[in-house]
């Protein structure tokens, strides 16, 4: 499968197991390389979402691609091109990289707990996109966000207020949801956090003139997602 200049070669460390294939030199199992800027400027925005959406599936079925890492970082180290940008929660039990089978230098990554948008994170993602070129944005929440949980019980301790305030205004929008609102009701809890990545990207388009216009021009794509903690699986929300 190809994008852009990557090709990818993966070889199974079940299949490679007392195989040829552990006698052979590293470079000659991979054939990928680091994005330059005229692989970026080819890649649109669909073809970006479909790279992501397709490493998302390598990575449930345990088919991460074998990548040389060491290569990838001396090829790298004279610049970047990534393709996309990734906003993230701080969550540990979520590798962005791995989720989407991506390499050095194929994306940005900012996390912050509960995937909340600030004036350093809009920099950051503009930074990305107007400066380095990344023509996609993801905002990935997940499943059973802590965060989420602590904007729901509405903990106000030090600076988490300040995060808790922000995950309120999602918790407010479904003030109409028909269950239990409780952070033990996991069916509410999926709810505010899908209410919560979109008020990410309202925030994005509303607090960045700059990203807004490269999205309304075609230029740039700015989605969200939802990470599920039981399989890896990300569902791309529009």
């Amino acid at each position: 499968m190809k994008y852009g200049a990557i090709t990818v070669f993966a070889c199974l460390s079940a299949a490679c197991s007392k195989s040829p294939c552990d006698e052979r030199n590293l470079d000659e199992l991979i054939t990928e390389t680091v994005l330059t800027a005229e692989d970026q400027a080819r890649l649109t925005s669909e073809q970006i979402i479909q790279s992501l959406k397709d490493g998302n599936v390598r990575f449930c079925g345990g088919r991460l691609t074998l990548r040389n890492h060491s290569k990838q970082v001396r090829d790298a180290a004279n610049g970047q091109h990534p393709k996309a940008v990734v906003l993230s929660c701080l969550d540990s039990r979520i590798p962005v990289e791995d989720v989407f089978d991506k390499g050095i230098g194929d994306m940005f990554v900012a996390r912050v707990a509960g995937n909340v948008v600030n004036e350093d994170i809009l920099g950051s993602l503009e930074f990305g996109c107007a400066v380095a070129g990344a023509k996609v944005i993801v905002v990935m929440g997940h499943e059973n966000c802590g965060a989420i949980k602590a904007g729901i019980d509405r903990i106000e301790t030090g600076n988490i207020a300040f995060l808790v305030r922000k995950i309120g205004r999602a918790v407010d929008q479904v003030n109409s949801f028909a269950g239990e609102k409780a952070s033990s009701n996991k069916a509410y809890v999926h709810a505010v956090t899908v209410a919560n990545i979109q008020t990410s990207l309202s925030d994005i388009r509303k607090n960045s003139p700059t990203l807004a216009k490269l999205e309304s021009e075609g230029k740039l794509k700015i989605v969200g997602a939802l990470y599920d903690l039981d399989t890896g699986e990300v569902m791309f929300l529009n």
